[in-house]
């Protein structure tokens, strides 16, 4: 397992958790500075992983080399009056570059992006894939785990469940309005008022925000976010080892709208994405929800694929 970005505000906690990780053999931690440190730091924990830092293009193929899973949050955080698409300037060619090396040195691999506008990189690197002849929609994946996590939570907390039991599927993609919670498809099956599932909605979609606020200028959600995308790392390496029934949301190359990506509950197995669930039953607001974010959706799509062919 490759981490991309392992020395940053999630990279650290994501190797660490990675590292804890008794699927993993052997972790790579990739940055343009500091790795060593994080790497002999995490050396120490004894669980069996062998971890190795690896700095600078000059040893991106040593990192990548042989792997099996590509978890990739490098990149700049938001800060306050920041909005995930500011940040498409820098974190989009750090992607490309990234990708590009992917396609060189473990093709194979599947990729679980977390850096945003993930609703942009992640059409990014399937292009990038495209032009090396290397793309497989099932192995390229957006992580969207951290709305599942946070909506999950809130309503456990909102409604006075235990944490383990409650799935919210979301979907749509992820930032903003593009992120839609199917309340409606809560298991355990619970009953919301329109109030409720109007303030759960709004909260989930500016949940970033609000920690990105709460932090005051000192960095967006790195700790929530490592735990959500260690916990999709975890379930691609289940599925990698044939376990059966690993169902994650993610935001995949889809056909389920008419959009060519979104995020639905996908099952995963040994190739990744080995089926793209549909989005279910949903209610007149969810449906109106639906409406109004594929526009903002399509335009960040759009926006990754001109980048990456250099418009």
């Amino acid at each position: 397992v490759a981490v991309l970005g392992a020395a940053g505000g999630i990279g650290q906690p994501l190797s660490m958790l990675m590292k804890m990780n008794p699927l993993v053999s052997e972790l790579a931690l990739y940055d343009i500075a500091n790795t060593p440190g994080v790497a002999a730091d995490l050396g120490h924990l004894n669980t069996p992983s062998k971890v190795t830092g690896y700095v600078g293009d000059d040893e991106l193929e040593a990192a990548l080399t042989g792997c099996a899973l590509v978890i990739i949050p490098a990149g700049v955080p938001r800060k306050p009056g920041m909005t995930r698409d500011d940040l498409f300037a820098i974190n989009a060619g750090i992607v490309k570059t990234l990708c590009e090396g992917v396609a060189k040195y473990c093709p194979d691999a599947i990729v679980n992006i977390i850096s945003n506008p993930v609703n942009s990189t992640v059409p990014i690197a399937a292009e990038v894939f495209k032009a090396a002849g290397t793309f497989d929609p099932a192995k390229v994946m957006g992580v969207t785990t951290l709305d599942v996590v946070r909506s999950d939570a809130f309503v456990a907390e909102l409604k006075g469940l235990d944490m383990k039991d409650v799935d919210v599927p979301v979907i749509g993609g992820h930032a903003g309005i593009t992120i839609l919670p199917l309340l409606s498809q809560t298991t355990p099956s619970v009953e919301f008022s329109d109030e409720e599932v109007e303030a759960l909605t709004v909260r989930i979609q500016n949940a970033g925000t609000e920690v990105v606020e709460a932090k005051a200028g000192a960095g967006s959600a790195t700790l929530s976010m490592a735990y959500a995308a260690a916990r999709m790392g975890e379930s691609c390496l289940r599925g990698l080892n044939g376990e059966a029934d690993i169902y994650e949301c993610s935001f995949v190359a889809s056909s389920v709208t008419d959009l060519p990506y979104f995020s639905t509950k996908c099952k995963l197995g040994p190739n990744g994405v080995e089926e793209v669930m549909g989005m279910g039953e949903i209610t007149e607001y969810e449906a109106g929800w639906l409406e109004k974010l594929k526009p903002e959706l399509t335009g960040s799509i759009e926006k990754g694929i001109k980048f990456a062919a250099g418009e």
